[in-house]
């Protein structure tokens, strides 16, 4: 048994977990009759354990996802939607994040284009990718507010170009002002080939250049995304009335 005082040291070195752990074990006699080697490796195999899980749990929290049960394992595939099992499965291996690939999800609302973003984005937590969710409407208020404060402008565009992970939602939904636009570039900017960003948007790719205004910003942000992205089209099924019928 441990004796208080290299309880009180594990503590300080911020792995009391092994305290709890071992006297978990102390309670299975099959596990105490073990040799050390094997115990040992079985402690440091369920602190990890537990480490490892508080910290995906952080950062889902952190994150803000707006569908917080979102799993990439609750994805429906079903007759109409046109959803590829094959390119689901690749994103959530998450290793559009290692090659800094984005993903465009859009398509007619209530298609589940929230779901598989958050879903999506989560499996980035789970790979602990610090990872962000946040509404382009959202987003483009913060920057106004912020831009009124002694370097608030950049403290915005540092904070979510600093952010692995990104989802945009609603993108493009809102009218966009110049300052809307020329934010938007610069956030893009620093964030392009870096980082992955995941949009959530009703606008397919032809669209994008209008809804940004058209003109040399416009053309700029979506020349950043028209490459290494991956466009998936959600269809035009409305999810929450085919899941309220089931």
């Amino acid at each position: 048994m441990l004796n208080d005082e290299t309880r009180r040291k594990l503590r300080l070195m911020n792995i009391g977990e092994f305290v709890e752990e071992l006297e978990i074990q102390q309670q299975d006699q099959q596990t105490v009759a073990l040799p050390f080697d094997d115990r040992f490796q079985l402690l440091t195999d369920s602190v990890y354990q537990r480490k490892y899980n508080d910290k995906v749990r952080r950062l889902v929290k952190t994150a803000k996802f707006r569908l917080p049960k979102a799993d990439v394992h609750d994805i429906l595939y079903i007759d109409k939607r046109p959803l590829n099992r094959g390119v689901m499965a690749d994103l959530a291996n998450c290793r559009f994040v290692d090659e800094n690939r984005s993903i465009v999800f859009h398509g007619y609302p209530s298609s589940g284009k929230t779901f598989l973003g958050c879903a999506v984005a989560k499996e980035a937590c789970r790979q602990l990718h610090k990872t962000k969710y946040i509404r382009l409407p959202d987003l483009l208020g913060e920057y106004a507010d912020k831009s009124l404060l002694p370097g608030g402008r950049n403290k915005v565009l540092n904070k979510y170009a600093a952010f692995k992970v990104l989802v945009l939602d609603e993108w493009l939904m809102p009218d966009l002002s110049k300052a809307d636009v020329e934010f938007i570039l610069e956030l893009t900017e620093r964030r392009f080939d870096c980082t992955s960003t995941i949009f959530c948007t009703l606008y397919k790719r032809d669209e994008w250049v209008a809804r940004l205004g058209r003109g040399t910003y416009a053309e700029s942000i979506v020349e950043r995304f028209a490459y290494n992205t991956t466009w998936v089209d959600t269809g035009d099924i409305n999810m929450r009335q085919y899941l309220s019928h089931s």
